[in-house]
């Protein structure tokens, strides 16, 4: 069993010198990784199965004649493997190379999505040329796709296939898929139609996950030009009960954009249009400002404090209580407050007038 120890011990391979344990299926790639140690990859999700297409992951293994790719490899007991040679390195530096001398932008601006700084930062780490091999381009954007959400400028689409992959494996909706082969291929929805005319449900999981930018998040690049440095908050979506965790972007006092948490537990990076899209009503020219409470003698909404209009709605609430009792009562929180808003509605509802008639408008 070379390496294998008994008793319930991992077994081990060597990795650049360094003994590292693993688990029985684990990938040479998911090893080094878990291990804090950096491989590059440009196909690589690690939510999806492993694709092998990019082959920036490559690694020489002792006793195999040509390196392999580590994404999709497993580990085996006493391998022996070596991740940063000067003829790998090499190779990684004329790959990204060549990747990016096809794209029109080989760096885009972060608001694009998630993974969208992927090739730049590769770039940077081997101090690439994008236009070495500059020449021919085989990506076709989609320009007169006109969905609010989602831009399709396929000219910096490097054939990873991670939007397909994520649209297949972990949405199930095989919305967008691939067409042709070699250098003509395109990635396209059914019969080469408009992403709102196919299965696409815009949950934007194809945007989080493109390493170039060639899937864009359209609202999110909508605010580009408000000034200030992008800060991230880490939050729960309130649309429903998932409770999908999201960081929200934001400059000064404006949301820019929201990106999935790759690490929440509910949801592992996945968001639908709701979570991803609505967040609109933040910073919306309707959204109430002040409270507004109701004339006695007009009927009228007339501007209010804050105190003026809670004591009114307290005493709205006691009459009804005392003259039908508690059950007359019932709540209904909004699906656009935040989390401890939603708490405090309950305990008012449950606690202060002892009924437990309340909802919520986004109930899963």
């Amino acid at each position: 069993m070379g390496d294998m120890k008994r008793n319930g011990a991992r077994a081990t391979l060597v990795l650049d010198g360094e003994r590292l344990a693993f688990a029985e299926g684990e990938t040479i790639y998911e090893v080094a990784d878990r291990h804090g140690r950096d491989i590059p990859a440009l196909c690589y999700d690690p939510r999806l199965e492993p694709f092998g297409g990019c082959r920036l992951c490559v690694v020489e293994v002792e006793g195999q004649r040509n390196p392999v790719a580590s994404c999709a490899t497993r580990a085996e007991a006493g391998m022996v493997v070596r991740s940063r040679t000067a003829r790998l390195e090499e190779r990684r530096r004329t790959l990204v190379e060549m990747v990016a001398s096809e794209n029109r932008d080989a760096r885009v601006d972060p608001l694009h999505g998630y993974a969208s700084q992927e090739m730049g930062a590769l770039l940077d780490r081997y101090d690439a040329r994008p236009g070495r091999f500059r020449g021919a381009r085989s990506g076709q954007s989609r320009i007169d796709d006109d969905n609010p959400f989602i831009g399709r400028d396929y000219d910096n689409c490097i054939s990873c296939y991670r939007c397909v992959r994520v649209c297949a494996e972990q949405e199930g909706d095989y919305a967008i898929s691939v067409a042709n082969r070699g250098f003509s291929t395109q990635i396209v929805t059914e019969f080469d139609g408009l992403l709102k005319d196919s299965a696409c449900t815009f949950c934007g999981q194809c945007v989080q996950t493109c390493p170039t930018g060639a899937l864009a998040d359209l609202k999110a690049l909508a605010n580009r030009d408000v000034p200030g440095e992008t800060k991230t908050t880490r939050t729960i979506c309130t649309y429903c009960g998932v409770g999908c965790s999201v960081d929200v972007m934001s400059r000064g006092d404006k949301i820019v954009g929201v990106l999935p948490a790759m690490d929440g537990p509910a949801n592992e990076g996945a968001l639908c249009v709701k979570g991803q899209f609505a967040y609109d009503f933040v910073h919306h020219r309707d959204r109430l400002a002040t409270p507004f409470v109701r004339d006695r003698e007009t009927g009228e909404l007339r501007p209010a404090s804050w105190d003026k209009a809670l004591d009114r709605a307290a005493e709205g609430l006691g009459k009804v209580v005392a003259e039908h009792g508690r059950h007359a009562v019932y709540g209904v929180a909004s699906g656009r407050a935040p989390h401890e808003a939603a708490y405090m509605m309950q305990r008012f509802i449950r606690a202060g007038l002892g009924t437990n008639h309340i909802d919520n408008c986004s109930r899963a």
